[in-house]
């Protein structure tokens, strides 16, 4: 039996045991490596020369794309995307990648993507193909998005960015309100927000992003801080650090009434 190298890129250290318990239930898994910022990626990539890795976009150091970018085309590996990314990169995954990971995933998602690894490692991809990816990759960060793609009970859901009534950090995820939706995103909320339409969605809290188009009111509450009513009826502070985005707000919520 032909045991494959694999390479696990992704600077939470959680994330790297969770992909790696999930391999060890493969007996045609070899050396498992780990990488925790883009640039060890890289220079693992080069060293060791792993059949497949499993590459988280957002690292530090270096990104996943940049890593891909770095490499000679004759040291490309089979890649899976780990990433908590839009409908820009899907398709993007479509056309190069053997398949992506949205955070977070459970096992049955993690097999069918290790499936499809083992079929495209003996198929051989193509390196362009990769290189087409990467390309539209680099279109899709230009742009703000109007769907975000969230894993929702075992499915793919697209949700309409207009629909997001706001988003709240909670530790490694953000909660994503759709009222009267609400789903999970393991991401951080800055990336998110640098996604959005800065004219659409304000920053009213370290970790709380809301649509202006949802504000119905706000509320002086004291110490330079103000409540703002949302069209759910929610409730939220928007905290005097944030004091800037009132101007903003104010025209916004007149804008919806």
């Amino acid at each position: 039996m032909t045991t494959l190298r694999v390479l696990i890129a992704d600077d939470e250290r959680p994330a790297r045991q969770k992909l790696r318990r999930l391999l060890s239930h493969h007996a045609d898994v070899g050396s498992v490596f780990e990488a925790a910022t883009g640039t060890d990626a890289l220079r693992l990539i080069a060293g060791e020369r792993p059949d497949l890795v499993f590459l988280d976009i957002q690292m530090s150091g270096l990104t996943g794309i940049e890593v891909l970018r770095a490499l000679p085309s004759d040291a490309a590996p089979h890649v899976i995307f780990v990433t908590a990314y839009d409908q820009y990169a899907v398709e993007a995954f479509d056309l190069a990648a053997v398949d992506y990971l949205l955070k977070p995933y459970d096992r049955e998602r993690f097999e069918r993507a290790w499936g499809r690894a083992r079929d495209a490692l003996r198929s051989r991809e193509r390196r362009e193909d990769l290189e087409r990816a990467l390309r539209l990759l680099s279109q899709g960060r230009a742009e703000t998005v109007e769907r975000l793609l969230v894993e929702d009970g075992g499915r793919t859901v697209f949700v309409p960015v207009r629909e997001i009534e706001r988003l709240e950090a909670e530790r490694n995820y953000v909660l994503i309100h759709a009222p009267p939706h609400r789903y999970r995103m393991r991401v951080k909320i800055g990336a998110i927000e640098q996604r959005l339409d800065p004219r659409r969605f304000a920053r009213l809290g370290r970790g709380l992003l809301v649509n202006l188009d949802r504000i119905v009111e706000m509320v002086p509450a004291g110490h330079g801080d103000a409540d703002v009513r949302l069209t759910s009826g929610v409730r939220v502070r928007l905290s005097r650090r944030y004091r800037h985005r009132l101007d903003a707000l104010r025209a916004a919520g007149e804008g919806a009434r």
